[in-house]
């Protein structure tokens, strides 16, 4: 399977459960699809440099997965008819792209355990 990194630009004017809801269909889609969600991050609302479908903001949603090649043309076919996306982009991940990706998800990883563990203290 190959890594894929998509951009999604929600419309803004959307309630917070709404940008959930959208969220999760789109992971389903990935999962059922026989996909692997390794991170879903959101990016918030945002200003865009230029209006898209008659919207000055947008909700950013990034998604990095693992999913076959097939998975890519039904989200791409979601995308097209699903009313809250405004804009989408999908990239593929070269080699570099995976290696920095998991030093990167390896780093955050260790970080949380870092912050998990409580201090030992030393008795003196």
């Amino acid at each position: 399977m190959n890594i894929y990194e998509n951009f999604v630009i929600l419309n803004a004017s959307l309630s917070d459960e709404e940008i959930t809801a959208a969220v999760t269909r789109i992971k389903d889609l990935i999962v059922n699809a026989g996909g692997e969600v390794i991170r879903a991050d959101h990016w918030g609302r945002r200003k865009l440099s230029y209006e898209i479908k008659k919207q000055a903001k947008g909700f950013y949603v990034l998604f990095v997965y693992k999913a076959p090649a097939a998975t890519i043309k039904k989200l791409e076919e979601l995308y097209k008819v699903f009313d809250p996306v405004i804009k989408f982009m999908v990239i593929k991940l070269g080699v570099k792209q995976v290696k920095h990706l998991e030093k990167a998800l390896a780093a955050e990883a260790e970080q949380k355990e870092q912050k998990a563990e409580p201090a030992v203290k030393s008795e003196a």
